[in-house]
C-alpha cells in the first residue's frame, strides 16, 4: 500500500522548550481501548457530523492497528481530540462542500481519520505531521499539542495541522486522477529525496524553484505542497514567496502553480482561488472565536 508521509524539519526541543510532556499527568479520558466501548457524547457527535453524513471514520481512541510500529507514539487526549475534530470539519470538510459539493466531500474525501498525541519522530531531526495510505486515511500526529498552537494564532495552526490535512488530501486526489507529467519536468533535476532538510536545500529552496524546503523530496511532494501552501495562506504571502524566490525561481514556481490550477480545474472543476478564499475566511472565523471548537451539542 502506497503511504505519502508530509514531515517537517525541526527539532523537539527548539519548538516545545526544554521541559518534559511526561511530567504532565495524563488525561484519563484518554486510553487504550478495545473494539469494544461504550459510545461516549463525543463519540454520538462524530457519528452524527462525520459517520452518518459522510461515511468518516473519526478514530481517536488508540488502536494498535492503525499506529506505525516504528515510532513512539501515544493517545490523543480528550480535549485535543474535540478541538481538532470540529476543525477538520469546519476547515476541511465543510469547505469542500461549500467550494465542490457534497458529492465531491462524499466521494472523495479520506474515509477514515486517525489521530495521536505526539509526532512521529525521525533519526535526522525531522518529525512526521501526517501521512496518506490507500487514498482512505489520513493520520495526523502532534495532535495534544493543539491547544498550544491554537493560541499561537493562523500561522501555527496551518502550519502544523490544516496545511498538513490539505496536503494530504491533495495526494488522494492524486491517486485518483494523476496529475501532468509535465509538472515534474520544470525543475526535474532538482529534487533530493531525504536531503531536503540538510544544508543548502533547507534555505535555498526558493531560488532553486521549490515553494517550501520539503517539496525538494520528489514531485509527487512537490505538487502537494504546491496546491496546500497556496490555499491556505494570503496572495500576500504567495507574492512574498515569489519575491524572495528571485526571478528564475519565481518563474519556476509560477509555471507549477498553472499546472496545479488547470489540475484542479479541469479534474476536479475547483477552483483554487475560490478555495483559497473559503479557507481563509473560515480561518479567520476559527481565529477570531467564532466557532465553537468544544461543543458536542447535536443539533438535530
Amino acid at each position: 500500500m502506497k503511504k505519502n508521509i508530509f514531515v517537517i524539519a525541526a527539532m523537539a526541543a527548539a519548538l516545545f522548550g526544554a521541559s518534559s510532556c511526561s511530567e504532565e499527568a495524563l488525561n484519563p479520558e484518554s486510553v487504550i481501548t478495545a473494539d469494544l466501548y461504550e459510545k461516549n457524547d463525543f463519540d454520538k457527535w462524530l457519528e452524527f457530523n462525520y459517520v452518518n453524513p459522510y461515511n468518516i471514520d473519526f478514530k481517536y481512541r488508540f488502536e494498535m492497528n492503525e499506529s506505525d510500529m516504528n515510532y513512539y507514539t501515544i493517545p490523543a487526549d480528550m480535549e485535543s481530540a474535540n478541538m481538532m475534530a470540529h476543525l477538520v470539519k469546519y476547515l476541511c470538510v465543510d469547505t469542500y462542500d461549500e467550494v465542490a459539493g457534497l458529492d465531491f466531500t462524499r466521494g472523495y474525501f479520506p474515509k477514515m481519520f486517525f489521530l495521536i498525541g505526539e509526532w512521529e519522530y525521525r533519526n535526522n531531526g525531522t518529525f512526521i505531521l501526517g501521512t496518506a495510505e490507500g487514498g482512505k486515511k489520513i493520520l495526523l500526529s502532534g495532535i495534544n499539542y493543539l491547544p498550544m498552537f491554537l493560541k499561537q494564532g493562523a500561522d501555527a495552526l496551518n502550519h502544523y495541522y490544516i496545511k498538513t490535512i490539505h496536503h494530504e488530501f491533495t495526494h488522494i486526489l492524486n491517486q485518483t486522477k494523476d496529475y501532468p507529467v509535465d509538472f515534474k519536468q520544470i525543475t526535474g533535476s532538482g529534487y533530493v529525496a531525504d536531503s531536503w532538510s540538510e544544508s543548502p536545500y533547507d534555505s535555498e529552496y526558493l531560488t532553486n524553484g521549490f515553494i517550501s524546503s520539503y517539496a525538494q523530496h520528489s514531485d509527487g511532494e512537490d505538487f502537494a505542497e504546491m496546491l496546500s501552501i497556496y490555499v491556505t495562506n494570503t496572495q500576500e504571502y504567495w507574492d512574498a514567496q515569489l519575491k524572495a524566490a528571485g526571478t528564475a525561481g519565481a518563474k519556476s514556481i509560477n509555471a507549477k502553480l498553472d499546472i496545479v490550477r488547470l489540475y484542479m480545474k479541469s479534474s476536479w472543476n475547483i477552483d483554487i482561488d475560490q478555495l483559497r478564499a473559503t479557507i481563509l475566511r473560515r480561518q479567520a472565523d476559527v481565529v477570531a472565536g467564532k466557532v465553537d471548537l468544544t461543543d458536542i451539542t447535536i443539533n438535530k
